[in-house]
């Protein structure tokens, strides 16, 4: 694959899908409103995560080779993001998204044959296998992906750039191992497919036909989760695993213990764990005194480190268990932290005064 001009492709199918779809998402409504939660100006159109996808589409029809397993990922791949359009329009019920969300995890699992089924080496005692439990496994790891790129999508670029994090840091994986890999080079397209919705995201103006902002989507970031965990699923199984399987953890470090110590809060507070809220990192981050921007850049870091440190653990060959335990020293940090999240705001906005 010439990755130069897939990149063109990828990047300039974006923006067609952005110029066609958004004309239509405002006539039909496909729109995000200002209310208490939700604190932006004018009606936003949610074609960002529709977009990347036509731009997705549209380079792996001209560049990648065709098989099976990569239809499947298209065609589940396209349920997913057909679910969530509805949602962005409808606000359907978590029972309807999770049933969505099933549907494409069966997709992956019985359809591509694609799913979680050793561990590695997580406790020192040699590889955990987990034999038919792979499968339960397995739907728990794509439900909980798509869920945590979708509940992180709060501030303007922050899901786009993590997920450009995430899948920079896969594509490398990939083609460090294989020159020629499928699955690096998916990984590829995805990102620069979402680079032209960061630019509109980031400096599109509410009212600005010729630069109007757009936002993701549940439809675009419930399909960036879902690409995140086919990929990583596919990249620590098999005969010849890209990298140990704790590696995820650090990849998706950032959603996945904002999404953990969220719910776990609101399990002790005994309110369901997908109602919304204002106390996702992010919004620590505000309270604080820091700009949306700030926040966004402060939060991209953190993820940035964290998978270096994770990649740096793998290619040191540091045992999966020491691995484990770091990241879950980590986790309990961030829980903490997060537990407490008006004293830390607090914090930080006494730090931020003294250094005025």
């Amino acid at each position: 694959m010439d990755m130069a001009w897939a990149a063109l492709t990828a990047a300039a199918g974006t923006i067609l899908g952005l110029k066609c779809i958004k004309p239509i998402a405002l006539r039909l409504g496909l729109v995000d409103k200002p209310c208490a939660r939700k604190q932006h100006d004018g009606h936003i159109p949610l074609v960002g995560g529709i977009s990347v996808f036509v731009g997705v589409l549209f380079t792996s029809m001209l560049w990648l080779p065709e098989s099976r397993q990569f239809n499947l990922y298209l065609i589940a791949s396209a349920i997913m993001v057909f679910i969530g359009a509805l949602d962005d329009r409808h606000n359907l019920s978590v029972r309807v998204r999770l049933v969505g969300q099933v549907l494409v995890a069966s997709i992956m699992i019985f359809g591509a044959g694609i799913y979680i089924k050793d561990l590695g080496n997580l406790f020192g005692f040699g590889s955990v296998n987990l034999g038919w439990f792979g499968i339960p496994f397995t739907y728990l790891a794509v439900l909980g992906a798509i869920n945590a790129y979708n509940m992180i999508d709060g501030i303007d670029g922050l899901v786009g750039t993590l997920s450009v994090i995430t899948l920079s840091f896969l594509a490398t994986l990939f083609l460090l191992a294989d020159g020629n890999s499928h699955a690096g080079y998916l990984s590829f397209i995805v990102v620069i497919a979402i680079l032209p919705f960061l630019f509109f995201n980031l400096f599109g103006k509410p009212n600005d036909g010729r630069l109007r902002k757009i936002f993701m989507g549940d439809a675009g970031s419930m399909f960036i989760g879902f690409t995140v965990v086919w990929l990583l699923a596919e990249g620590c199984q098999g005969a010849n695993p890209v990298f140990q399987p704790v590696l995820a953890l650090w990849i998706i470090a950032v959603p996945l213990m904002d999404m953990a110590s969220v719910m776990i809060r609101r399990w002790r507070k005994g309110q369901s764990p997908f109602i919304a809220d204002r106390d996702h990192l992010h919004h620590i981050f505000m309270r604080a005194g820091f700009s949306a921007s700030e926040a966004l850049i402060f939060i991209s870091c953190i993820a940035a480190v964290l998978a270096i440190v994770g990649t740096w653990l793998n290619f040191v060959n540091v045992p999966s268990w020491m691995s484990l335990f770091i990241f879950m020293g980590v986790f309990s940090v961030y829980s903490a932290t997060l537990q407490r999240a008006w004293t830390f705001s607090k914090w930080l906005r006494m730090r931020r005064k003294l250094e005025e």
